[in-house]
């Protein structure tokens, strides 16, 4: 096959010959074993042909220093108040004399693909995959090729370094603050999804009963959807069993919301008869709610503060140091709830 005389081939040329993305080129000159052999043999053979160099790419998208950093999420951005997430990394990264790049993907694997795409062909020196909310992810085989952390997410084996709230801390120091306001019966409305932060924020709350001594009584557990609706439903529940909790954490604001509704019908008001913290601090909801809404505050511009701070100390293609799985607390807000 002989070779085409184009000059400068570039990473984009060699996919569009080879019929494979810019991302499935970077892998297969990485030597990625998740490639097919067959998309490989293309690859290759479309390197040959236009007369690209495989060593210079690898020092390109491996070694060189752009000040470039991609951002990559589902869809933070257009969320009202987990967009902090990308204004600390933004900051941080600022602050330091760097670009971040953002793609927001909404959930789709094309423009995904397309986002990691639009990195490579800009050299940038790292990535950050955030997520919505805090869950499980299977990333794109890329965020093993060049520096990455994961935002409010991690993967199963723990293969990659992530930054996430610490939901446990949260919901101990929670009911931590109830109890130590007094409160004997706290009840907890609970989110009813399988993710991270329903079990966590459970957990946090029964070791600061077990840490003061109060009993665990399942009565005060009620789940329901993590909306206002659900927890309007839970509340009701909760404040209808013998001797009702004179305390409620809710595991989010939106629930907290549902709670109030609640208790109002039932001629309680808050805190006098019943005292509320929340969880997630959504400005738009606790601080206009009648009384404010004291809650714990997801750590959203740390989380991106962090995640920009990590790449830059571990830019180095041979640094193999065991992934770093980071937590950070949540700070309690406090409004006129408690």
């Amino acid at each position: 096959m002989a070779k085409q005389t184009k000059p400068n081939p570039t990473l984009i040329d060699v996919a569009n010959l080879a019929g494979v993305s810019r991302t499935t080129v970077s892998l297969v000159i990485n030597d990625n074993s998740h490639i097919p052999d067959e998309a490989k043999k293309r690859v290759m053979a479309a390197m040959s042909e236009l007369g690209y160099s495989p060593n210079l790419a690898a020092k390109i998208i491996r070694a060189q220093r752009s000040g470039n950093f991609g951002f990559v999420s589902d869809e933070i951005v257009t969320t009202p108040y987990a967009g902090k997430i990308f204004e600390g990394a933004q900051d941080a990264a600022w602050t330091l004399g760097k670009v971040l790049l953002l793609a927001n993907t909404k959930n789709d694997p094309q423009l995904q693909a397309a986002a990691f795409d639009m990195m490579l062909e800009r050299q940038v020196d790292g990535i950050i995959y955030a997520t919505f909310y805090h869950r499980p992810v299977t990333p794109p085989d890329l965020l093993w090729e060049i520096p990455s952390v994961l935002l409010d997410c991690f993967v199963a084996d723990r293969s990659l370094p992530s930054v996430v709230p610490d939901e446990v801390g949260g919901g101990y120091n929670a009911t931590k603050i109830l109890l130590e306001k007094g409160h004997k019966r706290v009840g907890f409305l609970n989110n009813i999804d399988p993710i991270p932060a329903t079990a966590a924020r459970l957990q946090g709350y029964l070791a600061a009963l077990a840490a003061h001594g109060i009993a665990f009584d399942p009565a005060l557990v009620v789940s329901d959807n993590s909306d206002p609706d659900g927890g309007q439903r839970a509340a009701q529940t909760v404040m209808q069993v013998p001797n009702p909790p004179t305390a409620l954490f809710c595991f989010n604001d939106r629930m907290a919301m549902g709670a109030y509704y609640a208790l109002r019908k039932l001629n309680l008001t808050v805190p006098d008869d019943v005292a509320v913290i929340g969880f997630d601090n959504q400005e738009i909801i606790a601080a206009h709610l009648n009384p404010g809404l004291s809650t714990m505050e997801l750590p959203h511009y740390a989380m991106g503060q962090w995640a920009i701070n990590y790449l830059l100390e571990h830019l180095d293609p041979e640094d193999d140091m065991q992934p770093i799985q980071h937590s950070i607390e949540c700070p309690y807000i406090e409004r006129f709830s408690v």
